[in-house]
């Protein structure tokens, strides 16, 4: 199994399995009564949703949005003249943005990348520049004399993956999206439904009162079948499930029954609300593409909030396959094609329920890949660039400063690794702000925050 998989190793499975345990099931006990005076609950009288789109192993900034003025083209192909893109193949996603960029400088989608055109465009998609884990402003100076704070491991996949999720490397027991969930599940009918996942768990999602629920592309995922019968006897069933609800004083055996008993019950209300949810409302999403049946669900769950009883929902998805030290150039088109393909049905489906406005959906990924080629593919980097979209994004838009392109310029720290200028805490500042998150609170949800100029936690595309 190769090492972009979901922290898959036995050792990072076990880390991430007692994170979540603490935080899902130890509502009780200390390590959660430590936190409720961190954050006051916030109140919605509207819905929002935020939809992060994970994509594992590292995504090559180069050949996603790829330099395409003729100077800035010219030192891109000679960093990377076996894996990279021609000009011409470009020449039809070209993104023109309502404000240049200064110099003449010109950036174009990958030629897989198409389908989003459309919504820069529009204005309906903005883009990141050189965006990275950071602890807090860090100039090529001082990250080579070694007299700042970096984000722990750079370079290590599950680290970083953890740290873009958490601002903490593999361990972490809590993300920033999960304590966006903190702040807003007890305004929701049901809390559990604050922070939903569609394929496994994610730091991401783990608030340190906030439990992610996981549901499945066909829906909630059932416990024990949440059959009605046992063996064929409707009486077995119910006395199992008497026996796995019902209290017995035991402080352990409670906690579980409590567990059991919001699972069997989460489960019949999604299921039930989603029986709702015609699926004529969903037929824009392509086949094949495992990213667009999470987002379908994605879509499904959203369009029965109101029945579910949620102002505020936060939602993770996510797709592998990126961490190409080889066979980049037949690989990467095709993962970034199924990424726009899914995001566009995805947005799309949101304007055709009325919700557009309402859902922002934005990339992440363990980090950006090297400039330079690695034989015929690319190697660990740093910073990379990243896509917001949804209906109260300003897009057609750059954010960010476009770097220089090159080995050892004054952007990079060697190889082509990019040095980010622009930190995950001051993207997800911009988004929290945006879900309604205050000054005060955003300290809570990203504790490096306060490392920035508080003129710097709003990026302004959202």
């Amino acid at each position: 199994m190769s090492c972009f998989e979901h922290d898959q190793s036995r050792r990072a499975f076990l880390k991430r399995a007692g994170a979540l345990g603490l935080a899902g099931v130890a509502t009780p006990f200390a390590t959660t009564l430590g936190a409720i005076g961190e954050a006051a609950a916030a109140t919605a009288t509207d819905y929002k949703a935020l939809v992060c789109v994970f994509l594992y192993g590292g995504m090559d900034y180069a050949n996603t949005l790829t330099p395409y003025d003729q100077a800035s083209y010219a030192q891109y192909l000679a960093a990377r003249s076996n894996i990279a893109l021609t000009r011409d193949s470009l020449a039809n996603t070209v993104l023109n943005p309502a404000a240049a960029l200064a110099g003449g400088r010109q950036y174009a989608l990958a030629p897989t990348m198409g389908s989003l055109l459309p919504l820069f465009d529009q204005g309906k998609m903005a883009v990141a520049l050189n965006l990275g884990t950071l602890v807090q402003p860090t100039t090529k100076t001082q990250y080579l004399q070694n007299t700042v704070k970096l984000p722990p491991k750079l370079f290590s996949h599950n680290d970083q993956q953890s740290y873009f999720q958490a601002s903490n490397p593999e361990g972490a027991t809590s993300g920033w999206g999960g304590r966006i969930g903190d702040l807003y599940q007890s305004g929701n009918g049901s809390a559990t439904l604050t922070c939903i996942n569609t394929s496994g768990n994610a730091v991401y999602l783990t608030g340190r009162n906030a439990v992610q629920y996981s549901v499945g592309t066909g829906g909630p995922v059932p416990l024990i079948g949440n059959s009605r019968t046992l063996y064929g006897s409707s009486a077995a069933a119910t006395t199992l499930r008497s026996l796995m609800t019902s209290p017995t004083g035991a402080l352990l055996a409670d906690e579980h029954a409590r567990v059991s008993k919001r699972s069997l019950d989460t489960y019949t209300q999604v299921a039930g609300a989603l029986a709702n949810a015609p699926a004529t409302n969903f037929t824009l999403f392509p086949g094949n593409n495992g990213l667009a049946d999470q987002l379908k669900m994605v879509a499904r769950l959203i369009s029965v909030s109101q029945d579910l009883g949620a102002k505020r929902q936060v939602f993770f998805v996510s797709i592998g396959g990126f961490d190409l030290h080889d066979n980049l150039v037949a690989q990467h088109g095709p993962l970034m094609g199924k990424v726009a393909d899914a995001l566009r049905a995805f947005y799309d489906t949101t304007v055709s329920l009325g919700v557009a406005d309402k859902v922002t959906s934005f990339t992440a990924s363990d980090f950006g890949r090297t400039l330079q080629s690695n034989d015929d593919g690319s190697d660990h980097g740093w910073g990379s660039m990243h896509f917001v979209l949804g209906g109260a994004v300003r897009g057609q838009r750059f954010y960010g400063t476009p770097p220089a392109i090159g080995n050892n310029t004054p952007d990079d720290v060697g190889q082509g690794r990019l040095l980010p200028t622009m930190s995950v805490d001051q993207y997800a500042a911009t988004l929290a702000r945006w879900f309604g998150v205050s000054d005060t609170d955003m300290r809570t949800v990203l504790p490096n925050i306060g490392n920035y100029n508080g003129s710097t936690w709003n990026l302004g595309f959202i």
